[in-house]
């Protein structure tokens, strides 16, 4: 049974816009890869400032991406994250399917 998911993540700062471009794309890639499907994804907030020090950046690129998949993904996904070291943070949480729409 897939889960409907929403993850924020808070990029570096000074990643060029190829480089955004690429670190977006291996998400959505890893999704689909997995048999997930991406209903959404986009920038949220380009360099915001954070509200603390992370990594020693004061600002980071926001990205949101909504999905749908199986939950068994989820660990893939963190693993995978938290070997890049152009994640800042990131937060994935599951979402009621009643809460899809929005």
């Amino acid at each position: 049974m897939k889960n409907y998911y929403e993850a924020m993540y808070i990029l570096k700062p000074n990643l060029s816009k190829d480089e955004l471009d690429t670190e977006t794309n291996q998400f959505k890639e890893l999704i689909t890869k997995e048999e997930g499907s991406v209903q959404e994804a986009s920038f949220w907030q380009e360099k915001r400032k954070l509200a603390y020090p992370i990594k020693n950046f004061q600002e980071g690129v926001y990205y949101l991406i909504k999905f749908e998949s199986d939950p068994s993904l989820i660990a893939k996904l963190k693993k995978s994250h938290k070997l890049d070291e152009n994640i800042l943070r990131y937060l994935i949480i599951k979402k009621n399917v009643s809460q899809k729409a929005g």
